[in-house]
């Protein structure tokens, strides 16, 4: 499969929204958090207390969201380069490339803009209480420890599943392939009619 410069920046944009997701939502809170996203981008949120905003941002800052946000891009980026590079056709530009890219895009991520972003998220699901309930509970021993040992528990979780994944697709096709011998065939005269690649 061949990628534009359009689809890759499409791509690189859905897996960070994908990553950042932790549950599946209906279409009408996509839209929902889509909107407040995008209001929040043209400055035209709703208004939220200015009380609760502080606590919004002092929450984020005691999570270290900025930073969390950034080390996220950067292991996206590095399971997404190969993919990436296998996506587009062979030449000796392609490291060239993702390197500018990659480099352009380090460049304009800003933290502070993302949090700017879910702040109004923040706002519309969880209360003042709710907030101020969080911040007490990352101040104890117990949610500093989770502030502290929740982004290694995601990153060996995810490259768990993603192992036990691989591995559960390999033995699906190989028992759809042992199952549907006309599927073999058809596979190797496509392997043999493809151009190299």
């Amino acid at each position: 499969m061949k990628l534009s410069a359009a689809s890759l920046v499409l791509v690189l944009l859905l897996g960070g929204v994908c990553a950042a997701q932790d549950r599946p939502s209906s279409s009408a809170d996509e839209n929902s958090n889509q909107s407040v996203a995008a209001a929040a981008r043209a400055n035209k949120a709703p208004k939220i207390d200015p009380a609760k905003e502080a606590d919004i941002r002092r929450l984020l800052d005691i999570t270290g969201a900025g930073t969390l946000a950034t080390q996220t891009m950067d292991q996206m980026e590095k399971d997404m380069r190969p993919l990436i590079a296998n996506a587009l056709p062979a030449g000796d530009y392609r490291e060239k490339l993702l390197d500018l890219f990659f480099e352009k895009f380090r460049s304009k991520r800003d933290p502070a803009e993302l949090i700017n972003l879910v702040v109004p998220v923040y706002d519309k699901y969880l209360s003042d209480d709710d907030i101020k309930g969080l911040i007490q509970l990352y101040q104890t021993p117990i949610g500093r420890k989770v502030i502290e040992v929740l982004p290694k528990v995601a990153s060996e979780s995810q490259a768990a599943g993603a192992k036990w994944g691989e591995q559960l697709g390999r033995e699906c096709m190989t028992e759809v392939l042992a199952e549907h011998p006309d599927l073999v065939k058809a596979l190797e005269e496509s392997k043999k009619n493809s151009p190299p690649q």
